[in-house]
């Protein structure tokens, strides 16, 4: 009897020491321990640790400007020549009143931009007013007039050294038109501020006196200019 139950408590045992043994080889190790014995499961292991990219370098002047004007920037060193050399886009004007009127309008916008032309001009600023001047020559939207002022332009080419300089190239071609059309010439010495726009500080007395000055002498300098046959 007591041979029986030693026999029984003794397979007991063993089943446990089975059972146990069963359990812990059946169980999936650890991560600890799949690292410490050096097991790869189908996990992909982390990549290590990278530097963050460095930052992109910043945008260049010409970058800016396209952005700021949307995405269009003229280079003007590469517009074709041919563009200066054609003919008048517009037709001729019949009508002598209507191109009297464009003629004064024209003339005192032109001489405005001049008298607002910086005094020390870059490259940039020198190439945008040939290149205005130029294509102005054909766009004038009287087209006989237009022919007439290139014709002016090939044999006097746009001064554009300084505002000084400018100024008094379109003064002297103004004369040049006015002694065709039979009309008085004007000093142009005495240009002066006469064309001054008047786009000084807002706020200074000395500014707007001198703006309304500007304005009259302009308003006679115009009429100076314009005197006689129309």
């Amino acid at each position: 009897m007591a041979r029986s139950r030693h026999l029984a408590l003794t397979i007991l045992l063993a089943l446990a020491v089975f059972l146990s043994l069963s359990y812990m080889f059946s169980s999936p190790p650890a991560p600890r321990d799949e690292q410490a014995l050096g097991l790869d499961l189908g996990r992909t292991p982390p990549p290590p640790d990278t530097p963050p990219p460095s930052p992109p370098p910043p945008p260049s002047s010409s970058e800016q400007d396209k952005e700021t004007s949307g995405g269009f920037v003229m280079d003007l060193d590469s517009i074709p020549p041919a563009m200066f050399e054609g003919d008048s886009i517009a037709p001729k004007l019949e009508n002598a009143t209507l191109k009297a009127e464009l003629g004064r309008a024209t003339w005192k916008f032109m001489h405005t931009m001049m008298a607002r032309f910086p005094e020390k001009p870059s490259d940039d600023d020198r190439r945008t007013l040939d290149t205005f001047i130029h294509l102005f020559g054909r766009l004038y939207p009287c087209g006989d007039c237009a022919r007439h002022f290139r014709a002016l332009l090939a044999e006097y080419p746009p001064q554009t050294s300084s505002r000084n300089t400018a100024a008094g190239w379109l003064c002297f071609v103004h004369n040049l038109v006015n002694e065709r059309l039979e009309k008085p010439v004007f000093d142009c010495n005495n240009l002066g501020d006469f064309y001054d726009c008047g786009c000084g500080e807002e706020g200074s007395p000395e500014k707007s006196e001198h703006a309304a000055g500007a304005a009259a002498k302009a308003e006679e300098l115009d009429a100076e200019l314009h005197r006689g046959k129309e």
